[in-house]
C-alpha cells in the first residue's frame, strides 16, 4: 500500500531542490516529520512478551498533527478528555465556509483568516442564538478547524458541535430548543456571519483587495443534526484530528505520478483522480498549520472560564458524565502477536540517520510507540 510518507520519501527531495527556498518553515517540519515517522530516524523500543518471551521492536511516531498515521491514537485521547464536556441531550453540526472568492488571499493570509473564520462565525451563531425566537441564551460550541476539499483543493471551513439548546442570560437555566430537527435559519446566520467578518476585516490591509461583490453574495452556513451526546462526540472526533488526506485513499504511485480516490460533492460517488507528484505534495502542504495556531476552539459555556454554567446545565439536565459511556485509554504499548498479551519496554534505541542501519535489526518492526 502506497503511504503519503512514500510519495514524501520518493518526491520530496525534488521538490525541497525546487522550491525550497520558498517553502515555509512549516511545511519543511512537516514533510520531515511525516517522512522519518515510524522509521529508524525516531529510534524506538524493544519490547517482550512475559507471557511467552516473544520480542518486538517498535519505532516511535511523529506526532506531527498532519501526519495521518498519527492521528486515529490522538482522536481516541480526545474523546476521553472531552468526557467532561457531554450533555444528555441533541447535538447540532454547525458549518460555516469561507466563499472561494476569498481563497487565494486566505491561502497567503493563513492566520488572519482562519482566526476571522473561527471569531465570526461564533459570535453570529451566538449573536443569532440570543433571539427568543431561537433559543433565547447562550450557545456551548466545540469548533475544528478544516482546510481541503475532498479532492485536496484549498476550501477553509470551520464544524462546530452545538448542544441543542442554550443558557439564559441568568447564568444557568437551560433552555431547549423548540423543535428537534433545527436550531438556527441558516440564511439569516449567513448574513450575520458575512457581516460580522466583513466588519472585522476592515482593520486589516486586505480588506481593499476584495471585491465588493463579495459582500453581496451569500455565504454559505449549514445546519444538522447529529445525534446525541456521545455519539455526536465520536461523529466529531474524526473531524477534529482527519488530515488532508488518509493512507486508505493513496491508491498507486506510479511513474511520478498519485492517484488517490475521493467522494464527488455533487454526485456522492467514488471519484479518482491523479496528479503529478509535485502538484499533490503542493496540494497538501498547503494545507499544512501555521505553527501553534489553534484547531480546535471552545465558545459560550464551553470556553474553560465558563465551566460553571456547564456544570449547572448537567444538573437541570439530571445528566452525569458517570452514565456515558467512557472509551478505554488508547493501548500505548504493542500486543503480542503469538499470544495477545499486553508488552512489556525492555529497552530504548536512539534515532539514527534515515540511510543508517536500522537498530534492533533482529527483531521485526511493528505498530507504533510514544516517544517517552
Amino acid at each position: 500500500m502506497v503511504e503519503l510518507a512514500d510519495i514524501f520519501r520518493r518526491h520530496g527531495p525534488a521538490y525541497r531542490a525546487r522550491f525550497g527556498e520558498r517553502m515555509l518553515p512549516g511545511h519543511l517540519n512537516a514533510m520531515r516529520a511525516i517522512e522519518q515517522c515510524r522509521t529508524a530516524a525516531l529510534g524506538g523500543q524493544v519490547y517482550t512478551c512475559p507471557q511467552c518471551g516473544e520480542s518486538r521492536y517498535v519505532y516511535h511516531s511523529c506526532r506531527d498533527r498532519h501526519c495521518p498515521k498519527c492521528q486515529n491514537a490522538n482522536a481516541q485521547e480526545w474523546l476521553v478528555a472531552q468526557h467532561d464536556l457531554l450533555l444528555p441531550t441533541a447535538y447540532f453540526m454547525l458549518t460555516f465556509t469561507l466563499p472561494a472568492a476569498l481563497r487565494d488571499l486566505a491561502r497567503s493570509n493563513q492566520r488572519l483568516f482562519y482566526d476571522l473564520l473561527f471569531r465570526a462565525s461564533a459570535q453570529a451563531a451566538q449573536a443569532l442564538a440570543r433571539d427568543p425566537r431561537f433559543c433565547g441564551g447562550q450557545l456551548g460550541l466545540v469548533g475544528v478547524l478544516h482546510t481541503w476539499g475532498r479532492n485536496l483543493a484549498f476550501h477553509p471551513h470551520v464544524h462546530y458541535l452545538v448542544p441543542a439548546g442554550a443558557v439564559a442570560a441568568d447564568g444557568h437555566t437551560w433552555l431547549p430548543v423548540q423543535h428537534a430537527n433545527f436550531l438556527l435559519p441558516v440564511k439569516a446566520l449567513s448574513r450575520i456571519f458575512r457581516a460580522k467578518f466583513r466588519d472585522a476585516l476592515r482593520a486589516s490591509d486586505c480588506f481593499a483587495q476584495i471585491p465588493a461583490a463579495v459582500w453581496q453574495q451569500p455565504w454559505v452556513v449549514h445546519c444538522q443534526p447529529v445525534g446525541d451526546g456521545w455519539h455526536a462526540l465520536k461523529y466529531l472526533a474524526p473531524y477534529i484530528f482527519r488530515v488532508a488526506i488518509s493512507n486508505a485513499r493513496i491508491l498507486k504511485l506510479e511513474n511520478g505520478r498519485v492517484t488517490f480516490r475521493y467522494r464527488s460533492s455533487d454526485t456522492q460517488r467514488t471519484t479518482f483522480c491523479t496528479l503529478p507528484a509535485e502538484e499533490f505534495i503542493h496540494r497538501f502542504l498547503q494545507h499544512v498549520l501555521p505553527k501553534g495556531f489553534v484547531k480546535v476552539r471552545y465558545y459560550g459555556f464551553f470556553a474553560p472560564a465558563l465551566r460553571p454554567r456547564l456544570a449547572a446545565v448537567r444538573q437541570q439536565l439530571e445528566g452525569s458524565p458517570a452514565c456515558v459511556p467512557v472509551p478505554a485509554p488508547p493501548q500505548t504499548a504493542p500486543l503480542c502477536p503469538s499470544c495477545g498479551r499486553p508488552m512489556l519496554r525492555c529497552s530504548g534505541t536512539p534515532p539514527v540517520d534515515m540511510a543508517g542501519d536500522v537498530p534492533g535489526a533482529s527483531l521485526e518492526p511493528v505498530q507504533e510507540a510514544r516517544p517517552p
